[in-house]
């Protein structure tokens, strides 16, 4: 296996593109990922195109729009994963030799389409046994089995999203730039407890971009190229607890063990993390499943200011949050998570999430993320899961 490079990045702003359709918003992300790297399409060796709504043909709908030039293009839908699972097939084309050179664009065009999910099997339906098997009641189920067996307080929850409220005010591409206080996250509508609508992430259009390098072909276009060290693809095994409740948490950790050992690395040594807080309760869990904190002090780490830019709650917040610390805990990793603003302010175009995920890492890692920077970010991970079920991990380092 070769290594492999990403030499251009690009994401457009995520909001609402009424007059324009996925293509369009793609291609212009895909043209700007070319800039990025100095290269036109001539230069592009395969497409791998990540759409989940598309009829068919995403990629080459995209195509039409950029530049025909007849090259192989794989279509791919994996539920949230979908970007990123296009971005990982685009790696092994590059890291196999089959290419030199590949696109991964991740897009969607979700309009305001309302709650995601399904029913599934209804022999093993969560639709009448336990509530439902829309995503928001699945993660706040999530939520309150941690809280029952942690103490996790709502409060610990609603962190999440008042971090990245505050992350996302640096952030021009995110769809929402708006701070959130703790009591204003608390006293949202309720849409499945503890979520409250300020703890759910929006769905919206939008689209990023990655041009991918042999590491060799890499060097011709740039002094420091961005090393993708590691990229894994899981899905669920299967287990009793998936007959009643949906299990969010197994195929993230089983994902985070092979990329460490992958990477050759363990959390302590990531900067920053991209993670997939499609509601503020994932977010914290999340922390637990990637080894940023020990099993049960997911709130405990977030309340002490580890994960926020700066590693540090930010005195405007420290009274609302005071009550809430523990001053004897000890962070296990001071690893900055979201500081894009997350899924919860950047919003969540399906096909788009994973590639702007990535995009976002690759950003710090030149020192190219304006107010929001993490200082001396050297490694990255993008983390990515759909139900049911993929998750996808990439680290990626200077």
């Amino acid at each position: 296996m070769r290594e492999v490079a990403i030499v251009g990045v690009s994401m457009i702003k995520f909001g609402r593109y009424a007059d324009r359709d996925f293509s369009q918003l793609a291609a212009q992300a895909g043209l700007e990922a070319l800039k990025d790297a100095g290269m036109n399409m001539k230069s592009v060796e395969a497409l791998y195109s990540g759409n989940l709504y598309a009829t068919s043909g995403s990629g080459q709908r995209i195509l039409q729009q950029m530049g025909q030039t007849g090259i192989p293009v794989v279509n791919v839908a994996n539920a949230c994963a979908t970007g990123s699972t296009a971005f990982r097939e685009a790696y092994f084309a590059i890291a196999s030799g089959a290419y030199d050179v590949a696109m991964a664009v991740g897009s969607e065009q979700m309009g305001k389409q309302g709650l995601l999910g399904s029913r599934g099997d209804p022999a093993t339906s969560l639709e009448g046994r336990v509530g439902s098997y829309m995503m928001p009641a699945v993660f706040g189920m999530a939520g309150m089995e941690h809280a029952r067996a942690h103490g996790t307080q709502m409060e610990h929850f609603a962190m999440a999203s008042v971090k990245n409220h505050f992350h996302s005010t640096g952030n021009p591409l995110a769809q929402y730039q708006k701070e959130s206080p703790l009591d204003e996250v608390m006293n949202a509508r309720m849409i499945a407890y503890p979520n409250t609508l300020l703890m759910c992430c929006p769905t919206g259009d939008g689209a990023a971009a990655a041009i991918l390098c042999s590491m060799d072909k890499a060097r011709q276009f740039t002094t420091q190229p961005i090393k993708i060290a590691a990229s894994v693809l899981t899905s669920d095994p299967w287990s009793v607890r998936d007959e009643t409740l949906a299990d969010i948490n197994t195929l993230t950790r089983n994902a985070a063990k092979i990329a460490y050992e992958q990477a050759g690395i363990g959390p302590e040594d990531l900067d920053q993390v991209e993670l997939h807080d499609c509601f503020a309760t994932a977010e914290l869990l999340h922390y637990e499943n990637l080894g940023l904190c020990d099993e049960g002090m997911a709130g405990k780490h977030i309340a002490s200011g580890a994960t926020w830019i700066g590693n540090k709650i930010p005195t405007k917040y420290e009274e609302d949050i005071a009550p809430f610390v523990d001053k004897t805990y000890k962070p296990k990793t001071k690893t900055v998570v979201n500081a894009s603003g997350g899924l919860l302010s950047k919003g969540h175009p399906l096909g788009a999430t994973g590639v702007a995920n990535i995009a976002e890492i690759v950003f710090h890692l030149r020192g190219q993320a304006g107010a929001r920077q993490v200082e001396g970010s050297k490694i990255g991970m993008a983390h990515v899961i759909g139900l049911c079920s993929a998750c996808t991990l990439n680290i990626i380092q200077k």
